[in-house]
Parts: structure tokens; sequence; C-alpha cells
């Protein structure tokens, strides 16, 4: 059991003021933990090896508001896995403790990843955007229609086509991350995951983006965005200029712009971690607002789950409140793509689903719809997957 007579030895820690408080970055394991200045107080105190018994009466004297209790600090330390030793022994999970810091992509030259991200690109983000809803504007045939996945009469290939097109979409969107990091000579990694369970998804590791500048982190969660807007930029510039209504080529590049558009919309739902959600947050300064939040937003949502370990700093207040607004704008948004786009393509698939399974065997329908249910299993499977892999 620790006491005020105990003294500790902290793993090596490096400090970053952050903008309301500090990030701190253990050098061993590689986590990131957001921190109050009495609490870097309390830390380059106890490095220097005073008592823990002193540092409480001196936290109390320079911050006569708070209140201190040394003690509780300690163990707090201790839950993160930042002590080392404990009156000379080491603690138990330093043994086998492991840096999780990501080390891939570093074969990518940061110049590279300047020539896409530089301090312009957020300029250079609002017009692509303005210029891609100009277009719509004047072309409301380039509006996405959630027919547009149905190139083909049969549903294997039209349903084949969109899953090869959504998942280049996807890594598209990371490699911009990616690449993001890399303009900072950041390493980073890609990982598999999923949202509301249904959602499989790649997830590039930004951790180490902690060690930049809040401003600096902004073009970092944008960047998926920005390489999103440049691919529908020239998809819709293609289809402006050239000539090719009725197309082939013109149907898939409406399948592009379809997706691209739900993912972008996807983006605003803010109940999910979204690129969006980590730019707020960083904007704000108010990390884990989310988890923060969960107690205002169950006065208007009963379902959301109550996070009892999180903290609240008291200047996050206005920002959560804005934030629970933004979690209800989501809910609008995703019950709207719900109606306008998914649910009319699951009753259009069924209705040419349930036609084609009821046909003679020998038909080219038929075998067509046991196949396109085979391609439903399969990704049934990989979601099952990927969520047995993030509750392990």
């Amino acid at each position: 059991m620790i006491s005020k007579n105990s003294h500790i030895t902290l793993n090596p820690l490096t400090f970053r003021k952050d903008k309301k408080n500090y990030i701190v970055e253990d050098n061993i394991s590689g986590e990131f933990y957001e921190m109050p200045k009495i609490c870097i107080d309390a830390i380059e105190l106890i490095n220097d090896q005073v008592p823990l018994d002193e540092i409480e009466g001196i936290l109390k004297e320079r911050y006569p508001e708070e209140e201190v209790d040394i003690l509780a600090f300690a163990e707090q330390l201790i839950d993160l896995e930042l002590v080392k030793e404990i009156d000379g022994k080491e603690m138990k999970q330093q043994q086998q403790k492991a840096n999780s810091t990501p080390t891939g992509f570093m074969w990518i030259p940061p110049q590279v990843g300047r020539f896409f991200f530089h301090r312009g690109s957020i300029i250079i983000l609002a017009l692509i955007i303005f210029i891609n809803i100009l277009y719509m504007i004047i072309q409301p045939e380039f509006f996405p229609n959630y027919q547009d996945i149905f190139i083909f009469d049969s549903l294997m290939i039209s349903v084949l086509l969109y899953m090869f097109l959504s998942l280049l979409h996807i890594l598209i969107h990371e490699f911009g991350h990616i690449l993001a990091m890399r303009a900072h000579n950041l390493p980073t990694k890609l990982g598999i995951g999923h949202r509301l369970y249904i959602l499989i998804v790649f997830e590039t590791d930004m951790s180490p983006a902690w060690k930049l500048q809040p401003k600096e982190r902004n073009l970092l969660y944008l960047g998926g965005i920005y390489f999103d807007q440049w691919i529908v930029a020239i998809v819709l510039t293609l289809r402006f200029f050239v000539p090719m209504e009725g197309t082939i080529v013109d149907s898939i590049l409406a399948v592009v712009v379809l997706d691209i558009f739900i993912k972008t919309i996807y983006q605003c739902c803010f109940y999910m971690k979204t690129d969006l959600y980590y730019l707020f947050e960083n904007i704000t300064g108010c990390y884990n607002i989310m988890e923060n939040s969960q107690q205002l937003i169950r006065k208007w949502l009963p379902f959301v789950k109550e996070n009892p370990k999180t903290e609240i700093f008291q200047d996050e207040k206005v920002y959560i409140r804005l934030y629970a607004v933004f979690y209800l704008i989501g809910v609008s948004i995703t019950l709207a793509l719900l109606f306008i786009y998914i649910l009319p393509q699951f009753i259009y698939l069924f209705s040419r689903l349930l036609p084609a399974l009821i046909s003679p065997s020998g038909s080219p329908y038929f075998w067509d719809a046991v196949i396109f249910l085979g391609q439903m299993i399969i990704i049934a499977g990989l979601l099952l997957y990927t969520w047995i892999k993030t509750k392990e």
C-alpha cells in the first residue's frame, strides 16, 4: 500500500502545453494523457524526489481553491501505469510493458506528404467543396440518387462493383490521413474497426499527432476528407466537360459520387467518432467530449449509456452543450440517410431479389440472386470478425 511516506519513481514523461491543459506522454508505452497544471506540478515535484506529504502542502498553497489529495493522485498514476517503482520495488506491469507507438509508413518521405498537405490546404479544401456544390447546383442530375449503384441488370455485378469502389475510396481516404501524418514526419499504422456494430471501417492510428501543436493537428483530421473532395471534384469535372451521358463510364462515376457523398454526410454524425468529431475536439480543446457529454445527452436520449469514469473540466461545460446539439443533429442526419438512401436501396434490392429467387433454377437471374446472397453472407462474416477483434 502506498502512503505519504512512500517514495515513488515515475516513468520518463514528456509534457506539452495544449490549449487548456497539458498533454503528458509516457515515453515507455507511447500513451498520451491530458492533465491540468496542478498535476504537472505534482509530477515535477515527485521527479524532484520531494516527499508526498510535502508535495500535498506545496500544492495546497499554490492552488488554495483546489481540493488536493496526493495519495489519490498517486493511485491514479499507478492505475495509468505511469509509476515505475514504489520504495525501490519495481511495479509488476513495468516488466511486461511494451511501446504502443506505431512505426508504419516511415518509408514514405515527408516531402511527399508536404506536397499534398501544407499551409494552404484548408483554403484549397474549402474552395473544392464550394466548386463541388456549384457543379450540383448547375447540373442537378449530378446530385446522388439511391439507384445509382444499380448499374447492371445483375445484382451481383452491381454490388461487387459498388463494394470494390467503396473499398478503394476507403483506402484513398485513409491514405490521405497517412500522408498528412507523414507531412509531419510522424509514423502511423492502418487497422480495421467498425461503427454502430454494422459499418466496417479502416482506421489510421493518429496517436502520434499528440506530439504536435493543436493547430497543426487540424489538417491531419481533415486529410481523408481532403482527398475525398478532390476525387469528387475530378469526377464532376469529367462529367461536366466530357460528353459521356448514358455511358457505362458515366454510371460508374455516379456511383463514386454517391459513395463519397454518403460517407461525407456520415462524417457529420457526431455520435460516432468521425474525422469531424476529432476536429471538433481539437478546435475546442475538450478531449473525450463524447464520454463527458453522455450525462447531458441522456436527458433527451435515455438509451445513451452514462460513463462514470470521465472527468469534466469546469470550462468544458459550454462545449459539451454545443456537442450535445451536434449529437442530436447527427442522429437526425442518420435517420435522413436511412429514409432517403439506405431503405430505398434495400426495398429496391428485395423487389428484384425475391422474384429472381422463385424463378426457375436454370434462369441466370436465379443464380445471380443466389450469388448475391452469398456476398451478403461474406459481408456479415467480415462484420462478425471485426466485432470479435474489437472485443478481444
